[in-house]
């Protein structure tokens, strides 16, 4: 009997929530004043529940782009900056591995093109993992140059350090057969993905040799041109406020504590939405972080039920927490009275966009 694919999709998503947790409480224990041997121990545990989570977006980006293409979120992007970016993401984990990593620009030190930074960086992660990974010392030397010219940026970037060339020649699967008996899963997903994401880009990928020295990746894309990149909009930090988190799973509550008081607000937590409509009763919240499937009442039920409560009560915003985000079940819980939808596994700036929207439109209607 096969499985219908909602099923995997609920299961990675539990997944990727159960691995936000165990970061989380990694993370809490880490700001504590353990003893060395205790701290090691932690930041382990923390570092292993990011690579099960990196592993996991891996592969299901690399299914999603072979099945449906690759969307691109094109915005203005300074090449400098990207460079920057480069070694500030691999820097101390090549160094962890004996490795120096070397990243220069070349190219106007303002210049900046349209392009998608994260799609951009997971080429570079895919090829910097494989040649740092196939160094136990020495240096990998990443390049990026840029050169502006009639129809837009020429962009060419090279990854010099890998050593077996053979690995292009093969067949699909023994190429990722072979890497990953050499260098692991996780970089042989990163290997694949950063391959498949720069040929849907519209990117060329060489390999080029030098005769008794390490080997070096060079691939090229063309990009438009922009004058000046604008300043993305950063949502600042929400005035301080006490926030009621509600969720059934200890771990969601734990979560979503960590990332409330990440952003300088106070809060207490609830086990349903029965609790929660007591609670919020007093009118002591400023929001409220509502997870839709508890037992006794759901999310929606206690939203209506907060709803029917005099102000202030009645009126704090209520932010839905789901792994059910898809347009018509956001729509059924803005109609039962929320005020936005966060998805699950939550993610820091998406969270603190919604709490800063919400927060905002409740002082203007106040005002």
């Amino acid at each position: 009997m096969s499985l219908p694919e909602f099923f995997f999709e609920r299961v990675t998503a539990d997944i990727r929530q159960q691995m936000d947790g165990v970061r989380a409480l990694a993370e809490r224990l880490c700001d504590r004043r353990l003893p060395p041997e205790d701290l090691a121990c932690v930041e382990g545990i923390a570092e292993a529940a990011a690579g099960v989570r990196r592993l996991l977006d891996s592969a299901l980006d690399l299914k999603a782009i072979q099945a449906q293409g690759l969307a691109l979120s094109l915005a203005p992007v300074r090449l400098r900056e990207l460079a920057d970016e480069v070694q500030a993401r691999w820097q101390a984990r090549a160094a962890t591995g004996g490795v120096t990593l070397l990243v220069s620009y070349d190219g106007p030190p303002e210049g900046a093109a349209m392009a998608d930074r994260a799609r951009l960086l997971q080429v570079f992660d895919g090829f910097i993992g494989e040649a740092v990974g196939a160094r136990s010392r020495g240096a990998v030397e990443v390049t990026l140059r840029a050169a502006p010219d009639a129809e837009g940026i020429a962009l060419e970037a090279a990854v010099r350090g890998a050593r077996d060339g053979a690995w292009e020649s093969q067949a699909l699967e023994a190429r990722i057969r072979a890497i990953e008996a050499r260098l692991g899963l996780e970089a042989a997903i990163g290997a694949l993905l950063s391959r498949s994401v720069l040929e849907a880009m519209g990117g060329e990928l060489r390999r080029e040799t030098t005769a008794g020295a390490s080997e070096a990746l060079t691939f090229s894309l063309r990009l438009a041109a922009v004058a000046e990149p604008q300043a993305e909009a950063q949502p600042t930090a929400p005035r301080a406020a006490h926030v009621l988190v509600v969720d059934d799973n200890a771990t969601n509550r734990m979560v979503a504590q960590s990332l409330v008081e990440m952003f300088d607000c106070t809060c207490e937590a609830a086990e349903d939405g029965a609790q929660a409509v007591e609670m919020a009763r007093t009118g002591r919240f400023d929001l409220i972080l509502m997870d839709i499937k508890m037992p006794r009442m759901d999310g929606v039920e206690a939203t209506r039920a907060i709803r029917r409560l005099p102000a202030p009560a009645g009126a704090a915003p209520i932010i839905a927490l789901t792994a059910n985000a898809d347009p018509e079940d956001a729509a059924g819980y803005l109609a039962a009275g929320m005020n936005g939808v966060v998805e699950k596994p939550m993610k820091p700036e998406h969270l603190l966009a919604a709490l800063t929207r919400a927060l905002g439109d409740a002082a203007a209607s106040a005002a």
